[in-house]
Formats: structure tokens, sequence, C-alpha cells
């Protein structure tokens, strides 16, 4: 016989570890005895949720989730249910990405990056006479000179705000996972496309000539997976941003991503899906309103 020290409610299963009404520990009641037919616990009115996940210990190391999510995602992600990191994985996306920032800047040169930042600085203020133009470009290259060696703390910002925003939204469909958890999901989300892209990127950035490189539609890429590809870019700024979003890459994260709420929040594949469609679709909004700033696709 066991016995919650809590509630009281007396079992006669000696196998079960947990009191089903508010999950204490349960502890022996005298002697244990078998169970008889006719004794039943104690009834109490409400209903029984399922037992958490206690002392569940990982199954694999970090490292082997980052290689296991390009191959068994669902499993992975199940590993980071039980125990939420994701600061390997962090580092390899956010190498990557300053690997990148810093090798088109050297592949094109101070002076090519100096002639289109004055450019942009033309299409938003077309007004500035010569020495005000210079001074706007000077400080711009400075700031961009300072933010390339800041992009590995951009990149872990973007991290928890986007892990912020599975959390609030699984939270919205009923999920349960916690918030480091929806942060780890973000982030697995992201490396496998990340990792892909950006090797591939830096492979064409190697063979291609700085005098073909457009600076301003490269800052995402110089692979464009998606159909904007088949569009001008600078004439249909708009619509080949919003094609953009459809990307080979990108999708792989959405289906990554779906695959991470459905199992770390305990979520539907279909509200899975719909929270990812939503952060697409609010994603898409900034990047439409980056254009309209800019006048380059985004």
């Amino acid at each position: 016989m066991k016995i919650c020290p809590k509630c009281g409610t007396k079992y006669t299963n000696e196998e079960l570890q947990f009191c089903l009404e508010d999950r204490t520990p349960l502890a022996h009641d005298g002697p244990p005895t078998e169970a008889l037919e006719d004794e039943q616990p104690t009834q109490f009115k409400g209903t029984v949720e399922p037992l958490p996940e206690m002392n569940e210990q990982p199954e694999m190391s970090e490292i082997a989730t980052v290689g296991n999510i390009f191959f068994e995602p669902e499993r992975t992600f199940k590993d980071l249910r039980r125990k939420p990191r994701f600061i390997i994985a962090g580092i390899i996306i956010a190498l990557f990405v300053t690997a990148y920032t810093f090798a088109i800047s050297i592949k094109v040169g101070e002076d090519v990056i100096r002639r289109a930042t004055a450019e942009a600085i033309d299409q938003r203020a077309p007004n500035l006479d010569k020495d005000q133009k210079e001074a706007q470009v000077n400080i711009s290259m400075k700031i961009n000179g300072y933010v390339r060696y800041a992009v590995p703390i951009f990149v872990f910002i973007s991290f928890f705000i986007g892990g912020l925003l599975y959390w609030a939204g699984a939270k919205a469909f009923g999920g349960t996972g916690t918030f480091m958890q929806n942060v780890s999901v973000w982030v697995y989300a992201g490396l496998a496309p990340a990792v892909i892209a950006m090797t591939a990127n830096l492979i064409v950035l190697m063979m291609k000539s700085a005098d073909d490189i457009d600076l301003a539609a490269s800052q995402r890429g110089l692979i464009h997976a998606n159909p904007s590809f088949f569009i001008d870019g600078k004439a249909h700024n708009f619509l080949a941003t919003f094609l953009s979003t459809f990307d080979v890459f990108a999708i792989w994260g959405w289906i990554l991503a779906a695959i991470g709420l459905s199992v770390v929040n305990k979520m539907s594949k279909g509200a899975a899906w719909t929270l990812v469609i939503i952060i697409v679709v609010i994603g898409l909004g900034f990047r439409l309103v980056g254009t309209m700033f800019s006048g380059n696709p985004n």
C-alpha cells in the first residue's frame, strides 16, 4: 500500500511513484500488501493531468544534437525538450554569418562599399549637398565597420527574440514548452539551413568576381534559391522581397520549426504550422518596410 503524504490518497499499485492528484512522491503506508479488488483510491473531483517528464536525462550530447538535427530532427527536438541547449549551435550560426559578412566586405573592397553607401544616401536624401553627403557616407562607413564586429551579438539577440515569439505564440495555442525550450527550437530550426546556405554562399563568393557582385542585393546571400531569381529586383523590389520569402532554405527552416514546436510544446501539427506561418508573415511585413525605406529588395 502507498499513500500520498500531502493529500492522504491511498494506492494499492506498488509500481506507482507519484500521486495522481498533486504529483507528490508516494510513501509506503505500512508493509506492501497485495492489491484487493474492492479497495479503491480515494476519489476527488476534477481532472487528472498526465504526469510531467520528471528526472528525464537527455539521450544526446550537445554535439550530437548539432549533427542529428540534419538527419533525425524529431528525435533531436525530443531531446531538447528534456534539456534545452543552444550555445554550440548558436555559436556555429554566428560564426558562419560573421564569416560571410567579413568575406563579402573584403571581396568587394571599401571603395565599392563607399559607392553603394553613397547611392543609398542619394535615394533617401537626394537634396543633400556634396559636403553633407560626404559626412553621411563617412558616418555610415564607420558604423558599418563597428557593426561587422558586433554581428555575433546581434545574432544571439535574434535568438532570444525568436524564442520569445515562439514561446508566446505556443502559449496562445495551449503549448507547454518553456522559454528556453523555444529558444532551442528557434536556433536548431535555423541551424541546418544556415550551415548549408552559408557554406554555399562562401563557395560562390570565392569563385565570383568582385565586379559581378551587387552589394545591395547580396546582403542576405549570393544564392537566391527562390522565385525572385527570375525577376529584376531593382525594377520590382517589393515583388522580389515577397518572392524571396519562399526560399528553399527558408522552407526547410519552417519544416524544422513546425516539428520542433509540435514536439517541445506538445502542440498539434496544425497549430505548430499556424504559428510558423504567422511569424513568417510578420517577418515579411518588416522586410517590406525595409524595402520601402532602402529601395532595395530585402
